[in-house]
């Protein structure tokens, strides 16, 4: 099923949103200081390659206080925005029986998306 969760969403939608975050990533490697925001949108761009066995989880990469300081910054430039975007798509589709797992997905991406500095994405092939 998560195979086939998955290829429904590739064609509705996550292949280009998986593209974008990519691309967006690949634009701030390019620049020295973003690199760490590249790292984050890289996640999402997996998140949303993925999303049906997929899980979104504390990590070890950061630890300490610079995750606060650092999704703060986050969320100032872009990461509300992506946050409410995935939050009033999830709402969308939960309006149907059928889109119900394709929007728990949303808000599991708006999770990620707010707040990613500190978290691990684990995909379950």
């Amino acid at each position: 099923m998560r195979i086939l969760g998955n290829i429904i969403w590739w064609i509705f939608g996550g292949l280009e949103a998986a593209i974008g975050y990519f691309t967006g990533s690949l634009a701030l490697a390019i620049t020295i200081i973003g690199i760490p925001a590249a790292v984050q949108t890289f996640k999402l761009g997996l998140l949303c390659l993925w999303p049906f066995g997929a899980e979104v989880r504390d990590g070890e990469s950061l630890s300490g206080c610079i995750t606060i300081p650092l999704n703060i910054i986050w969320i100032i430039f872009g990461g509300l925005w992506a946050c409410l975007t995935h939050i009033f798509f999830g709402l969308l589709l939960a309006i149907t029986i059928i889109g119900i797992p394709f929007a728990k997905q949303h808000f599991k991406m708006a999770g990620l998306s707010l707040a990613p500095f500190g978290k691990d994405v684990e995909l379950h092939l």
